[in-house]
């Protein structure tokens, strides 16, 4: 596939762009402010009260609960979250926590897949570029 027709592609599935938008991407990420903005608002809904303010996550969020799951971890690039795809972030986020071991429940019903994306692009928001290219490095865009 060339190079244009994969970034058409890319734009359209995993960007979120819209026919004839322009709009352009924050500096080397594949999302737009607009996205990080509306990810705010669908974070703010959905995600603060376990992830917290700023995508922190839990400060012992490697240490299972008494039930013997997983607390939330960060979401800021300080956690394991950058080591999933784009693919992966979005399962979880419609599916739920629970195959990771974790208490999150699935969000498919309450979320479309603009707001799905636009709350990844939040949290991606909070990572160090060494932790986003890093990311882009290990296949993030998948």
């Amino acid at each position: 596939m060339n190079k244009c027709v994969w970034l058409l592609f890319f734009c359209v599935v995993f960007a979120g762009c819209e026919k004839g938008s322009d709009e352009p991407r924050v500096a080397g990420r594949w999302y737009a402010q607009s996205q990080v903005e509306l990810g705010r608002k669908v974070y703010a809904k959905y995600c603060i009260g376990c992830h917290r303010e700023n995508a922190q996550g839990t400060a012992n969020w490697k240490e299972r609960s008494p039930d013997q799951s997983f607390p939330p971890p960060p979401l800021d690039g300080s956690a394991h979250a950058w080591h999933h795809p784009l693919g992966m972030l979005k399962r979880v986020i419609e599916e739920g926590g629970v195959p990771l071991g974790g208490k999150m429940p699935g969000f498919k019903d309450k979320l479309n897949e603009k707001e799905n994306l636009a709350v990844i692009s939040y949290f991606q928001s909070f990572w160090a570029d060494e932790i986003y290219n890093a990311w882009l490095t290990r296949g993030g865009l998948k």
